[in-house]
């Protein structure tokens, strides 16, 4: 890879990180199923007029809206109002070993041990966090980060469905149809959505705008166009700097601790994470990012 092509993958990586601390500036203003109601609707809006309506792939955008789109996002946007950005950051980096394992399931991949170290050495990490007593970040809500990786996997097992489908028409009509989803959810679940968006300042507003227009379409236009450049055991390392992004976003633009248990369990989850996407990197190149 080139210069010019390693340092717009090390940007998306960084403006990936970020968000989970850009989020959670959000997320201390108004309710997390609002929130991701309204970045979806963002999404579909920007999206769905310019991508073809895939009409022989609806019935599994709908399911993986379902399962990624309302449930995994759900647990993951209501555990980071609970939990600091950097161990959300790494923690949901789980995601990876459990698909791995789903995909030795269900389509008989072969795991290997270098594989199944590697799953081993990253749930010990998430665990060293998950176990750390820690003022910003709730068990509870590890957990529940925990959860929603679990349900991410499930929705990359959903995804094979959908290989022949582009990118950008993938994150369109997922925002299309898990938008009322999410809508319906926040009016069930949440309260004072109205008077929080009103009373919120530019800067949960601006996350909606990070997190839809620069996470979203700035950042998969230029991962796919390196896609299409380079190849995926080139590309997919280097997604492995997202968790250190979204550390460094929390400590420097959050004010979070760094603590002994963040840095030992940041860093078994990262190798243990990175030796599974480098044994196995085709599995996370079309899912829509958590952030």
């Amino acid at each position: 890879m080139n210069t010019r092509d390693a340092a717009l993958a090390v940007m998306v990586m960084l403006l990936w990180g970020l968000n989970f601390a850009v989020a959670k500036e959000a997320l201390d203003q108004v309710p997390p199923l609002s929130l991701m109601a309204l970045r979806f609707a963002v999404v579909a809006t920007l999206l769905v007029p310019f991508v073809r309506l895939p009409r022989e792939r609806i019935g599994a955008l709908a399911a993986l809206s379902v399962t990624l789109g309302l449930i995994h996002f759900s647990l993951m946007f209501t555990a980071l109002r609970f939990v600091d950005a950097s161990v959300a950051s790494i923690t949901i980096q789980i995601q990876v070993p459990f698909a791995a394992l789903l995909a030795a399931v269900f389509f008989k991949d072969r795991l290997g041990w270098r594989r199944a170290s590697g799953m081993v050495v990253a749930i010990s990490g998430v665990a060293i966090l998950a176990g750390e007593p820690r003022e910003g970040s709730e068990w509870w809500a590890v957990l529940m980060v925990v959860a929603a990786a679990m349900v991410w996997a499930v929705a990359n097992i959903q995804m094979k469905k959908l290989e022949d489908v582009d990118g950008f028409a993938i994150n369109g009509y997922l925002g299309l149809f898990a938008a009322p989803q999410l809508a319906v959810a926040s009016l069930l679940l949440e309260g004072g959505q109205v008077a929080a968006w009103q009373a919120a300042d530019w800067r949960a507003w601006g996350a909606v705008a990070y997190q839809s227009v620069i996470v979203v379409i700035l950042c998969y236009t230029i991962w796919y166009s390196l896609l299409r450049r380079h190849s995926v055991n080139v590309t997919m390392p280097f997604t492995l700097m997202v968790p250190l992004f979204g550390v460094a976003g929390g400590v420097l633009l959050r004010g979070e601790p760094v603590t002994w248990n963040l840095l030992v369990g940041g860093a078994a989850t990262v190798v243990g994470v990175g030796v599974i996407v480098i044994r196995r990197p085709r599995m996370l190149l079309k899912m829509p990012k958590d952030t």
